[in-house]
């Protein structure tokens, strides 16, 4: 990966981590446009590690949830909000541990055709899921039960495509919590489970062939996360309030329109890189 991809890619990242669109599947896309060797073993780790770049902006925007503690009473509310995302990553742990160590992770990142069928029908979902889940939501706050059942809709976002963000932010609303209430905890769910995916991908990546800790690499792992930190905050902001106000029909139809492109390329044979 020269320069401008490693830019490229990383700002598609920052703009598509939080929104309802999958980031992955964004980024395999892009990759695939501007020429990126596909199952290059560099380029699977890159596409984890800048999205931990982009969810490190959700600690900093929320860092009073996070960190502040003055006294007593919000120590219990850390104490609390940690247990909640311990409790609600804990099925992508095991699901995720399981994909990547059958081999099926790798495959998936490496299909444009799964992205493109679950981008068409994450689509169609979404242009009834403010219908579906709009009776009986409330404010009440994240419960651990709660928190594990988002958690679990998480898993299915194993698959490119689908959207960590529309399925933990469904996830949410399936429990009943507001659209805002779901997509702020979608956020917040987001550290650990990146987190523990990047340690995961890092410690393979070091404990097997370190060929590719060429410095041009590092440089451009160091460079991609700094852009798609800086791009994911300035989304974030702008993904809650249109969520909030609107819904999710304009992702959803343009979920359809990109992945409708794309099988229609691939269904043709033609090819989708823009450079070769």
């Amino acid at each position: 990966m020269d320069l401008l991809q490693t830019i490229i890619i990383s700002i598609v990242e920052g703009l598509t981590e939080f929104l309802p669109v999958s980031s992955t599947g964004h980024m395999i896309i892009t990759q695939n446009l501007l020429g990126v060797q596909p199952g290059d073993p560099f380029v699977h780790a890159f596409t984890f590690i800048i999205q931990f770049g982009a969810i490190l902006s959700v600690v900093c925007l929320y860092w009073k949830r996070f960190f502040q503690m003055r006294n007593a009473e919000e120590v219990n509310q850390k104490l609390n909000f940690y247990g909640l995302l311990i409790v609600g990553v804990l099925p992508a742990v095991v699901i995720g541990l399981a994909a990547k160590k059958s081999g099926l992770l790798d495959w998936l990142l490496d299909s444009v055709l799964v992205v493109a069928i679950m981008l068409v029908i994450g689509g169609v979902f979404m242009l009834f899921c403010d219908k579906i889940f709009n009776k009986g939501r409330d404010d009440h706050k994240v419960t651990a039960k709660r928190a594990f059942f988002i958690g679990c809709f998480q898993c299915i976002s194993v698959i490119p495509g689908v959207s960590r963000s529309m399925a933990t932010i469904v996830g949410g609303m399936q429990q009943k919590l507001t659209r805002k209430n779901a997509a702020e905890f979608s956020f917040f769910l987001a550290v650990p489970t990146m987190a523990g995916a990047t340690l995961l991908d890092l410690i393979e990546m070091f404990g097997e062939d370190t060929t590719w800790a060429t410095s041009h690499n590092i440089t451009m792992l160091v460079i991609g996360s700094v852009v798609a930190f800086i791009v994911a905050m300035m989304a974030m902001k702008w993904f809650v309030g249109f969520i909030t106000k609107y819904g999710f029909k304009a992702f959803g139809w343009y979920r359809i329109i990109v992945g409708g492109i794309i099988l229609a390329m691939l269904l043709s044979g033609q090819s989708l890189a823009m450079v070769d």
